[in-house]
């Protein structure tokens, strides 16, 4: 069936709102959005809408959000779409970007399934699950609030992702929510070629993190990246306290005064982990 003849069996009213949110390019909207295109009142615009998502039109996503449903797919009630579109659309304009092992995906830095998606903002937000997806929000403080930039997730929209050198840094800061400092290694590793190492540094010594400082130090020199005055300018930045090299994994192993780090990650294991 064509597109146009999908159209003609919704009614008029709700043929109208899909093609102008198609036309805005919002496949997600809001009540006052539904108001402003149909012209009903606060209740009718309700009914309105609860009438499109029992006939599987559009899928609501959070109490006031909702998302446009493609006729290709039939009449579903559970729609979810890109989910790094909807974590965009669930942070309502407030500040965000993608992270962690959901950036390391849309940076090509991870093979591994994504079964959630975590988004960081200077701003505490609960957890949601949503059609099986779980966005997980991590607080970020305003002044560790950079390294981030529009990319596009598919053909008509663009998030906010944290760029490659932040990517990195946020998975090694909170390992938890990558799968590891193997995977944060891995990642590191398919595209050390375009990384800007330079960049690298002054994100570490803007964030000044001690963990973050070690560990990447310790992987810059295991892998290789970056020259010898990068990793001597954060082996000066280097506080007394040792870490874990890898805070999921049970504190064991030798010390590394070098970066201070307590090695519970063997290099073999790390070797092992960039040859898969």
């Amino acid at each position: 069936m064509h597109p146009k003849d999908n159209l003609k069996t919704i009614g008029p009213q709700a043929a109208r709102l899909v093609i102008t949110l198609q036309e805005r390019r919002h496949l997600a909207f809001t009540l006052p959005e539904v108001m402003e295109i149909t012209g009903l009142k606060a209740a009718s615009a309700s009914s309105f809408i609860r009438a499109l998502v029992n006939r599987g039109v559009a899928a609501r996503l959070r109490p006031g959000l909702f998302q446009l449903v493609p006729f290709e797919l039939g009449r579903e009630k559970e729609y979810l779409g890109n989910p790094y579109v909807v974590a965009r659309e669930l942070m309502a304009g407030r500040d965000y970007y993608v992270s962690h092992a959901s950036a390391m995906d849309i940076h090509r830095m991870t093979t591994q399934p994504q079964l959630v998606v975590y988004v960081a903002s200077p701003m505490a937000r609960r957890k949601r699950a949503i059609f099986g997806t779980e966005f997980r929000f991590i607080r970020c403080p305003r002044p560790r609030f950079f390294g981030f930039s529009e990319q596009w997730v598919d053909k008509q929209n663009k998030v906010l992702v944290s760029d490659l050198e932040r990517t990195v840094l946020d998975g090694l800061k909170a390992p938890e929510y990558c799968g590891g400092v193997s995977e944060v290694a891995k990642g590191f590793w398919m595209r050390r070629s375009d990384m800007d190492v330079r960049k690298l540094v002054d994100y570490t010594l803007r964030l000044d993190i001690n963990a973050v400082i070690g560990r990447l130090g310790y992987l810059m020199e295991r892998l290789e990246i970056g020259a010898e005055n990068d990793r001597t300018t954060l082996q000066e930045r280097l506080g007394k306290a040792y870490v874990l090299l890898d805070p999921t994994l049970p504190a064991e192993g030798k010390f590394l005064a070098k970066w201070r780090l307590r090695l519970n990650v063997a290099a073999e294991e790390l070797r092992a982990v960039l040859q898969t």
